[in-house]
């Protein structure tokens, strides 16, 4: 009865693990949007129907992660080029009173003069990317009024040709890239 019940045990688990780890699940579908990219350019979802991309949220004048997390960017794209994997970036600024879109243009020319892949967005209040920000990619951002520095997440959101938020990967962890990768190439598939 006892190997029985841990055979159940295992069986339970096992489906539980499989279910737990689904970023080739769509977690969230991307509500239509349409922003400012660094160009000053209307861009949003209808730019992105068809194409795998990832997001991830900056501010320019951010003290702590924001750097390192786009130049981490810069070597993704990189990278991803390489692979020959055709994915787009867009970066979310969580200060948009700040950053315009000749801000944002100023600020990734210094990790990168390649732009054909990657929109830096900007143009709506900072409530609106709040709400955006918690309702389609469950994650914080929030500007404390005391403070110039925006709280905001360190991951890379990626979304399918449909809209749909398929994963969430913490730039930080050293293991992410090889996830990402693999869960890109599946969805090409």
């Amino acid at each position: 009865m006892k190997f029985r019940l841990v055979g159940y045990l295992l069986v339970l688990s096992t489906i539980l693990l499989a279910a737990c780890n689904s970023s080739s699940m769509p977690i969230e579908r991307i509500e239509t949007f349409t922003f400012t990219n660094q160009n000053g350019d209307a861009y949003g979802m209808e730019d992105l129907h068809g194409n795998v991309w990832i997001a991830n949220f900056i501010f320019t004048s951010c003290q702590t992660v924001c750097q390192p997390m786009t130049a981490e960017t810069a070597s993704l794209q990189e990278k991803l080029k390489a692979k020959g994997l055709p994915v787009t970036f867009i970066s979310f600024t969580v200060d948009p009173e700040v950053d315009t879109p000749e801000r944002l243009h100023s600020f990734v020319m210094d990790f990168t003069n390649d732009l054909s892949n990657w929109h830096l967005l900007t143009g709506y209040s900072p409530d609106d990317i709040e709400i955006f920000a918690r309702e389609h990619f469950k994650t914080i951002v929030h500007k404390p009024p005391s403070s110039s520095q925006v709280i905001h997440s360190s991951n890379y959101y990626l979304v399918d040709q449909e809209g749909h938020l398929m994963g969430e990967y913490n730039f930080i962890d050293t293991t992410y890239y090889e996830s990402l990768v693999t869960d890109i190439e599946k969805i090409l598939k």
